[in-house]
């Protein structure tokens, strides 16, 4: 990798000597002409972080996988049963790798070498986890090495790919430890104690996610970790995209307001927010027309109706048309600079936490997380701007999360351990409302809760519409690029069968 390194920029010394007057000439006196470590952690982390084709019709498209949202034109969607047009995975985020490791070598020997070696090593672990999850074994201890010769990685067992993810976590974590802040980062500014803490959180939602799985050694590792404290410690910690006026970096709804009069928000989400009287479902959603003409107000929770997404195509687009249901809110689509898109927050960690205490993995107070969780989001939202008129007059303060764990909000300490599970699990899945960052649906395939409505009738699973699938098939083209690896990891997963509802390791 270092000769390549030197080979280019011989190369590029040479053309300079070479062409010294043409270059007086043409040089741009605005641009940089040397690759820096700083220019190449921004590019990886934009092509990593943003939502894939900014645009509102793929974003809308992309919110259905959870139910939070619902498609009301006479077209269905497959994405709203975790299914696609395209229904392949992908290892293109393997080709980061590469960048990835330039960026290293071009650090070497800096002040900031072990703090872009942390960035590499997270990065890596964030590719493996959601490869992993899609698609089953994939290759991860020899991704990104072609240039070293490896251009047919093996597929590596689920199970192995869960333990490196770990350990790379854990080592990016030492390396910021020991790291300095750095430049070229837009996620957290470069700061190494937001990166060592967030590796520490990871490493408690990828033991989580593998809980059927997870071994005693993995949950002793969950409770040192908790113990240990090296977490997030509140929203100024939430690791998210943050969108600006830059047209560059717009939210992908912004000016997508034909795509939101035909996106309602989903009944399922509708029923939970209402159980909590949650005023979440203010900044969420528009009354539905048709309760306002009979006399409902926009402040009143029965002004909004939640679309069942399992109801037939045409049916829901005839009553969208009708008015019936509660759309998006109309703030969505209006801001460039709209709500940022969540990747991971301290209310997750809470409710991961939560949930790990019920479950006899670590010591706690249960109701103390999932009350830290519920507020630090509710806060969130509080705080957001662009917020104030969009709001229907039901804006949340701090006097109203005072007052929120009432009724049904109230945390279940003299109910079940299956109903406080359920409580965390909402609450959790609350989190990734209209983010499109299809987050949670691997949290529903792992506990079941939330319900997802299913009817077969409408399902638009091909294989077997009574089921919600597991796993994306691998990428098309592993067949002839790496056909042998391919083959073998299919024929001792899933007997041969690359299909969407073979059901990986993780969840059997």
């Amino acid at each position: 990798m270092k000769n390549i390194k030197f080979i280019i920029i011989a190369t590029i010394s040479f053309f300079i000597v070479s062409c010294d007057n043409f270059e007086e000439i043409n040089t741009d006196p605005n641009k940089t002409n040397e690759v820096t470590p700083s220019m190449l952690a921004t590019q990886v982390l934009k092509n990593t972080y943003r939502f894939w084709n900014p645009n509102p019709s793929d974003f809308t498209s992309a919110n259905l996988f959870n139910k939070h949202t619902a498609l009301l034109e006479t077209d269905p969607n497959p994405n709203q049963y975790y299914y696609s047009y395209w229904p392949y995975g992908s290892f293109g985020s393997y080709q980061r790798l590469t960048d990835l490791q330039f960026m290293v070598d071009f650090a070497e020997g800096s002040q900031y070498e072990t703090s872009y070696k942390g960035l590499q090593l997270f990065l890596k672990a964030w590719y493996g986890y959601g490869a992993t999850l899609s698609m089953g074994d994939v290759p991860y201890s020899e991704a990104g090495m072609a240039d070293e010769g490896i251009t047919r990685p093996k597929y590596d067992k689920q199970a192995d790919v869960f333990i490196q993810i770990l350990s790379d976590l854990q080592k990016a974590e030492s390396y910021f430890a020991q790291g300095e802040n750095f430049d070229g980062d837009i996620m957290f500014g470069g700061k190494v104690d937001k990166w060592r803490k967030l590796c520490s959180a990871m490493q408690l939602k990828v033991i989580q996610t593998i809980s059927k799985k997870a071994t005693s050694d993995q949950k002793a590792r969950f409770a040192a970790i908790v113990s240990a404290g090296n977490l997030l410690e509140g929203n100024d910690d939430n690791f998210k995209l943050v969108y600006t006026e830059n047209s560059n970096a717009r939210h992908p709804m912004w000016n997508g307001e034909d795509r939101r009069l035909y996106t309602g928000i989903s009944e399922l989400t509708v029923s939970i927010l209402k159980k909590y009287n949650d005023r979440r479902l203010f900044y969420f959603a528009e009354p539905a027309s048709a309760m306002i003409d009979e006399g409902k107000t926009e402040t009143d929770y029965d002004a909004y109706v939640g679309a069942p997404t399992e109801m037939g195509a045409e049916q829901l687009a005839l009553d969208n048309a009708a008015g019936k249901y509660s759309l998006v809110n109309k703030r969505y689509p209006v801001f460039l600079d709209g709500d940022p898109m969540l990747y991971f927050t301290y209310s997750e960690q809470c409710f991961i936490i939560a949930e790990a205490i019920e479950e006899g993995w670590v010591s706690g107070n249960a109701q103390e997380y999932y009350e830290n969780g519920v507020k630090a989001m509710l806060k969130y939202y509080m705080d957001m701007p662009h917020t104030a008129d969009y709001v229907h007059g039901m804006a949340i303060d701090q006097v109203y999360i005072d007052g929120y764990f009432v009724d049904d909000a109230v945390y279940a300490t003299e109910g079940s351990k299956t109903g406080r599970l359920h409580q965390i699990w909402e609450q959790r899945w609350l989190i990734d409302f209209f983010q499109g960052n299809g987050g949670n649906y691997h949290q529903f395939l792992r506990t079941g809760h939330p319900v997802y409505p299913l009817d077969p009738s409408t399902s638009l699973n091909p294989e077997s519409p009574s089921v919600y699938p597991k796993r994306w098939m691998y990428p098309e083209d592993e067949q002839t690029k790496n056909p042998e690896n391919y083959q073998k990891a299919i024929n001792e997963q899933y007997g041969g069968y690359d299909g969407v509802n073979q059901v990986p390791w993780w969840l059997q």
